[in-house]
């Protein structure tokens, strides 16, 4: 539980950091987010489960 914990906390790291650093392209973003179909969106969300997927397998010594 320790472990999942300290994972969350460095998601919870990342995905602030762009907002800290440069809030008024996060809005830009946050933006063309919302004018984007739902099927690209759900691709591209896919893509990133995937590529997390990839870098958790490779980080914790498979392949």
């Amino acid at each position: 539980m320790k472990f999942f914990f300290c994972v969350m906390g460095m998601v919870m790291i990342v995905e602030g950091l762009p907002y800290f650093i440069a809030p008024h392209k996060m809005q830009q973003m946050v933006t063309l987010i919302q004018q984007m179909p739902e099927g690209g969106l759900r691709r591209f969300g896919f893509f990133m489960m995937l590529a997390g997927l990839a870098v958790v397998y490779l980080a914790m010594g498979g392949g």
